[in-house]
């Protein structure tokens, strides 16, 4: 959607992420806080948003996204399109900031 929106998919494979068990869901939210603050550093936003759809894919997972408002997280928009070296320079700023 925008530079610097990561996707964090646990390894135990469930449709739904309300099927994690209570630990695992707050293990992955744990293991997302850092690379958020890391999106916050390296973006600029307001703060960085998180939203879950499961629409897309059979696969639990969560959407990490720098926001400005509440619309930047309309999934309705028309999808940002990234040259492979585009990526690594994204994966390369929120690396830097964790």
């Amino acid at each position: 959607m925008v530079k610097g929106h990561v996707l964090v998919v646990p390894k135990t494979e469930v449709d739904h992420l309300f099927d994690l068990s209570d630990d695992y869901l707050g293990e992955l939210l744990c293991f997302a806080k850092p690379i958020a603050k890391a999106i916050e550093r390296s973006f600029p936003c307001n703060r960085c948003g998180i939203t879950v759809i499961g629409l897309e894919v059979p696969h639990a997972h969560v959407h990490l996204i720098p926001i400005n408002s509440a619309d930047d997280l309309n999934f309705n928009r028309p999808k940002l399109k990234l040259s492979v070296e585009e990526f690594i320079e994204v994966q390369e700023k929120i690396v830097a900031s964790i």
